[in-house]
C-alpha cells in the first residue's frame, strides 16, 4: 500500500461523510490510509445527481450544526472557506404549508418569528416561544458537550457524573411533541415545532424531547447550503485526505473483513474480486447492520441488530423543471392534516400515509448553478416505512406487503396536487422535463442500507448512548465503526463528530497522540479588561441598606416586646 517503514496502516470501508473524515484524521495522525468504496462516487447518501445542467442533492440538502463542520476542518488544520466551501444562509428557514390554506414562515429573524407566533398564540405565545428556545438551547448545549463529543463504550459511561446530572434536563423520557405542547397551545404551532423529528427518521410522538435541539440550531444558528451542493463538503474532506496521503479506491466493493486465525482481530479486507489487503486497523463506514451481517462471520449480535428498530425510508423525487416555480422557497414543508395518523402509517404500518407530510427543496432558489437559467431543480422527500424483509421490493400486493411501484405513483400524484392546492402553483406536471426517483429498494441496493432505512437505526432512548452499537467491535480487536448507526448517531454533522470519537479511539489503541487540540465550546474571546466576566454582588447597596434597617429595627423594637 506504499506505506513508509514502520508506518501504521488503516483501511476504511466506505466513503460516506464519516468515512472520509476519519480517513483524513488518521492520515494527519500519521497513518497510511486506503479507502474502499463500492460506488463510483464518494459521499454515500451525501452525493449528487446530475441531468443535463440540473444538479440535485441525493440526500442532505440543509447544513445544520455548523459548529461541528468548522471544528472538523479546524482539526485538519484548515477551514471550510480555505477549501473552497462557501456556505450560503437560507432565509427564511422554511415555509410550512397547511391544508387549510394557511402557512407559517420559520426564520432566524426574531422580529419575523414574533409576528408569526403572535398571529396564532398572541403576546403570551411569543413569551412561551422564548421559553421553548431556552429549553431547546439547553438540549443543544448539553448534547454537543456531553453526548456528541464523548464516547459511550459501556453502560457505565452513562453513569459519568458529568453526564448523569444532565440526563433529566435532556427530557429523554418525554416526546418532542409532549414537550412542545407545554409551550405551544395550538395544534398548528405544535406541528410547526415538532416536524423536525423527521430528520432523525422518527415520529414526533416517539422521538425523545432532547431532539428539540434540531429546531434550536435552525432557529438560532440558521440553515446553510454549500454553494455547488452539499457534496462540496465531502469533496473538500476527500481533497484534504489526499493531500495527507489517503488513497481512494472507488468502484471497489469489499466482500468481507479479514480476521486472524482466532477470529479475534481484524487484519485487512477481502475485495469482491478475491484480492486480499492487509492493514493494522479496519474502520467500517458501511451501514452497520449490513456490515455485521455481510462482512463479518455470523453472530448472535448480527442477528440481534437485524431486529432493532430502524428509522424510516423515503421515496425521493428529483425533478428537472422547464421553468421556475416562484411559489416555492428553498425549503418547504407540507404537513398532513391527519398529522399523527400520517406518522403512525410510516412507523407502525411501514407504509405511505394516505396524506403524507413531505419536504420540498429547491436548490436553484439559493444557488443558481443548480439549474439552467430560467428553470428550477426540485427535490422532494416523502417519508415512508422501511422495507419489511429481504425479499420485498416492487410489484407485491400492497394490502399484505409493500408495493413500492404503486407507492411511487401515489406519492407523485399526491405531491403535485398538494403543492398546487396549497401554494397556488399551476401545471407542475406539464413543466416536468425529467424525473429521477429513489425508493426504499433503491436506497438498499445503492448504499447497502438495511431495510432501505435512510437514517440507519432508530434514535429512541434504548438505541442511543451506551445502548447504540459501539464504535469498536466488542470481541474483534482493531475493528472500529463510524457512521449513522453507531454512536453518536445519524446526520452529516453528527457523523463528523463521530469521526473524531472513532479516530481518537483508534489513536488511543495504538498509543499515538492526536494531532488536534482539545477545544472547549465554552471558550470566550477576551481582548481587554472589559471582556472579563464580572460577578455581580449577591446584594446591591440598596438591598444592603434595607437589611441593615431591618436589623436595626429588630434590635430597637424586640427588647420592648
Amino acid at each position: 500500500m506504499g506505506e513508509k517503514a514502520g508506518q501504521k496502516t488503516a483501511i476504511v470501508v466506505g466513503a460516506g461523510a464519516g468515512g472520509v473524515a476519519t480517513a483524513a484524521r488518521l492520515a494527519r495522525a500519521g497513518f497510511q490510509v486506503t479507502v474502499f468504496e463500492k460506488n463510483a462516487f464518494t459521499g454515500g447518501r451525501c452525493s449528487l445527481i446530475h441531468h443535463e445542467g440540473y444538479r440535485f442533492d441525493q440526500g442532505p440538502s440543509l447544513l445544520l450544526l455548523p459548529g461541528l463542520f468548522h471544528e472538523a476542518f479546524a482539526d485538519l488544520g484548515t477551514t471550510l472557506l480555505a477549501e473552497g466551501v462557501e456556505l450560503m444562509k437560507c432565509e427564511p428557514n422554511y415555509n410550512l404549508w397547511f391544508g387549510d390554506g394557511e402557512s407559517f414562515e420559520l426564520s432566524t429573524d426574531i422580529a419575523r418569528m414574533k409576528t408569526e407566533v403572535e398571529k396564532w398564540e398572541g403576546k403570551d405565545g411569543f413569551e412561551r416561544y422564548l421559553g421553548f428556545l431556552q429549553e431547546a438551547h439547553r438540549h443543544y448545549e448539553i448534547s454537543v458537550s456531553h453526548v456528541l463529543t464523548k464516547n459511550f463504550t459501556s453502560i457505565l459511561s452513562m453513569a459519568r457524573p458529568s453526564f448523569l446530572r444532565h440526563l433529566f434536563p435532556l427530557h429523554p423520557f418525554e416526546s418532542i411533541y409532549s414537550r412542545a405542547s407545554k409551550y405551544f397551545w395550538t395544534e398548528r404551532l405544535r406541528r410547526v415545532f415538532t416536524f423536525g423529528s423527521m430528520y432523525m427518521g422518527m415520529s414526533p410522538f416517539d422521538a425523545p424531547g432532547t431532539y428539540s435541539l434540531l429546531q434550536y440550531t435552525e432557529l438560532a444558528e440558521g440553515i446553510w447550503y454549500p454553494k455547488g451542493g452539499f457534496h462540496k463538503v465531502i469533496e473538500a474532506l476527500v481533497q484534504i485526505g489526499e493531500r495527507l496521503g489517503v488513497t481512494y479506491k472507488l468502484s471497489t466493493p469489499v466482500a468481507s473483513i479479514q480476521l486472524d486465525s482466532n477470529l479475534k482481530r481484524a487484519i485487512g479486507v477481502v475485495l469482491t474480486n478475491g484480492q486480499t489487503l492487509s492493514a493494522d486497523v479496519v474502520i467500517v463506514n458501511a451501514d452497520l447492520v449490513y456490515a455485521y451481517n455481510n462482512l463479518l462471520p455470523t453472530s448472535l449480535q448480527a442477528k440481534s441488530l437485524k431486529k432493532r428498530i430502524a428509522s424510516c425510508s423515503s421515496i425521493s423525487f428529483y425533478w428537472a423543471m422547464s421553468r421556475k416555480v416562484p411559489e416555492l422557497t428553498t425549503h418547504n414543508i407540507f404537513l398532513a392534516d391527519d398529522y399523527r395518523e400520517s406518522f403512525d402509517n410510516i412507523f407502525k404500518k411501514q407504509s405511505i400515509p394516505r396524506e403524507p407530510s413531505f419536504y420540498v427543496n429547491v436548490p436553484s432558489r439559493i444557488d443558481s448553478t443548480a439549474a439552467p437559467e430560467g428553470t428550477d431543480a426540485i427535490v422532494v422527500l416523502v417519508p415512508v416505512g422501511h422495507m419489511l424483509d429481504e425479499s420485498e421490493g416492487q410489484g407485491l400486493d400492497m394490502h399484505s406487503k409493500q408495493d413500492w411501484e404503486g407507492m411511487v405513483t401515489k406519492a407523485r400524484e399526491t405531491v403535485f396536487s398538494t403543492i398546487e392546492k396549497r401554494t397556488g402553483a399551476k401545471d407542475l406536471q406539464q413543466a416536468l422535463v425529467k424525473e429521477i426517483s429513489n425508493t426504499p429498494q433503491t436506497w438498499k441496493d445503492t448504499f447497502n442500507l438495511d431495510k432501505g432505512a435512510i437514517l440507519g437505526l432508530s434514535h429512541s432512548f434504548f438505541n442511543v448512548l451506551s445502548f447504540r452499537p459501539s464504535t469498536k467491535h466488542p470481541t474483534i480487536d482493531k475493528l472500529h465503526f463510524v457512521g449513522a448507526s453507531t454512536h453518536p448517531g445519524t446526520g452529516v454533522p453528527v457523523c463528523l463528530a463521530g469521526s473524531k470519537i472513532t479516530s481518537e479511539q483508534v489513536l488511543e489503541d495504538f498509543g499515538m497522540a492526536k494531532p488536534w487540540k482539545d477545544t472547549s465550546r465554552s471558550q470566550t474571546r477576551i481582548v481587554s479588561d472589559i471582556d472579563q466576566a464580572q460577578v455581580l454582588p449577591l446584594l446591591s447597596n440598596f438591598h444592603i441598606a434595607i437589611v441593615v434597617f431591618l436589623l436595626l429595627l429588630a434590635v430597637t423594637v424586640y427588647p420592648r416586646l
